[in-house]
């Protein structure tokens, strides 16, 4: 078992940037396969979950090379993949089960999605349910992976309403809908992440809005094209915070996505009194970019509420560390969500901020911090998720004692090389257990 240990104090300062974004990076990889034609994808993440989701598509007959710090993906067409010898390993990955569920829907073969003990447990049934209903069978333990999907060459179309926001579950009924007759109709009851629908209009399928809804037409032939993946906001957010809690700390992030459906954690700190000047904005393909500079600053408490959630869904154990160190109380609702991530992410992040010393009071969805001047020095333990080992590791900035980060071993599953970065950068972090 791997493990962070993190002596107190540092600064960070420099100019760095982070891997490329993860949720683009799996849909690179998705969409390419589903195009005709040739896909060169530069700046891709190279993570054990975006791995999970290369190696899968290559057992379904997608040809795929790397040369030159290049991907390049042989697109089989939107019914030109092949049934798999065995089962598409996933890995951790809650985003490649989700998406590939929907694309392996309209595909006419059987295939069985599996992945590690973490993401057997996640839900599924916000997926299985609405492809369900396109005519897909698709068999689960009660609800959950190992899921064995019955795919059907010619969906039905749906016109479906998400009782929650949700990019993955969105994602994988819009590509299960390129393989429906007809139109396929979503609405969700907020914002999610949008990386699809942009991706799909650059390969050249017309995504149709009208009052909330969003369509496309099945049978719309994908083109392949030339991707540069940005680097992942989520990501840069663990250098945003260590940066923003450490007096005299100043760092530039280069050339991260700045998606309006992402940027949440820009707001929500900036509302906490962070220092975060955002420059250089530009377009990268399909996607917004920019440079962030981040200063050092006080801390104030803030309520965030329940519609906020979602554009900094995957960013709140970074906002909870902040929180724990600014003046007064930080308030966290409608965050339920994260129950049912890689871990019960509000009971690790509650778990972790009292064993350093802060009062939580933790509640179904969400909590309320109170902020202390700095953490005292303790063990947290990640249970294995890779956003709350990172987050915590910023937090050794502003300790009295050592931390000590157990069970950080799938850091790698989203940003391969942050424990070297993050020394880099001034963060005295050392690594145990490999």
């Amino acid at each position: 078992m791997r493990h962070f240990m993190i002596t107190p104090g540092g600064k960070l300062s420099g100019r760095i940037r982070v891997p490329g974004d993860k949720s683009i990076s799996h849909r690179t990889l998705i969409l390419g396969a589903m195009a005709e034609g040739v896909t060169r994808i530069s700046g891709f993440l190279e993570s054990t979950d975006c791995l999970a989701t290369r190696i899968a598509l290559e057992a379904l007959g997608v040809k795929i090379e790397t040369a030159a710090g290049k991907i390049t993906v042989y697109g089989a067409g939107l019914q030109g993949l092949r049934a798999p010898a065995a089962a598409l390993d996933m890995g951790n990955s809650g985003t490649a089960m989700r998406i590939l569920c929907g694309v392996l829907a309209g595909q006419p073969f059987i295939s069985t999605l599996t992945g590690d003990a973490s993401l057997r447990r996640r839900p599924m049934r916000r997926v299985i349910e609405p492809l369900a209903s396109m005519g897909a069978v698709i068999d689960s333990e009660q609800g959950c992976a190992p899921l064995t999907v019955h795919g059907q060459a010619a969906l039905k179309p749906l016109r479906y309403e998400l009782p929650v926001a949700s990019a993955q579950v969105k994602s994988a009924l819009l590509l299960a809908g390129l393989n429906a007759d007809g139109y396929t109709w979503l609405r969700e009851p907020g914002i999610s992440r949008d990386h699809t629908e942009r991706m799909l209009e650059a390969f050249g399928c017309v995504c149709l809005r009208a009052d909330g809804w969003l369509g496309i037409h099945g049978g719309t032939k994908l083109n392949g094209m030339d991707i540069e993946v940005p680097g992942d906001l989520s990501s840069a957010a663990f250098f945003m915070l260590g940066a923003t809690i450490q007096r005299d700390s100043h760092l530039i992030v280069e050339q991260v996505g700045i998606n309006p459906t992402r940027s949440g954690v820009i707001t929500l700190l900036r509302k906490m009194g962070a220092d975060i000047r955002v420059s250089n904005e530009r377009a990268m393909g399909s996607e917004p970019v920019a440079d962030l500079e981040i200063r050092g600053a006080a801390l104030h408490g803030i309520h965030i509420m329940a519609d906020q959630v979602p554009l900094a869904i995957d960013e709140i154990p970074v906002l909870m560390i902040a929180a724990a160190l600014a003046r007064g109380d930080t308030v966290l609702e409608g965050a339920a969500e994260l129950r049912v991530k890689e871990s019960d992410r509000l009971q690790a992040i509650a778990d972790g901020l009292r064993a350093l010393g802060v009062k939580v009071e933790l509640w179904a969805d969400g909590m309320r911090v109170t902020g202390i001047n700095a953490f005292s020095g303790g063990e947290v333990n990640s249970h294995g998720d890779h956003r709350i080992a990172m987050a915590f590791a910023m937090a050794g900035l502003r300790a009295t004692a050592p931390i000590r980060i157990a069970d950080s071993r799938n850091v790698e599953t989203s940003f391969p090389g942050f424990a070297g970065l993050a020394r880099d950068t001034g963060l005295d972090l050392d690594e145990a257990g490999r």
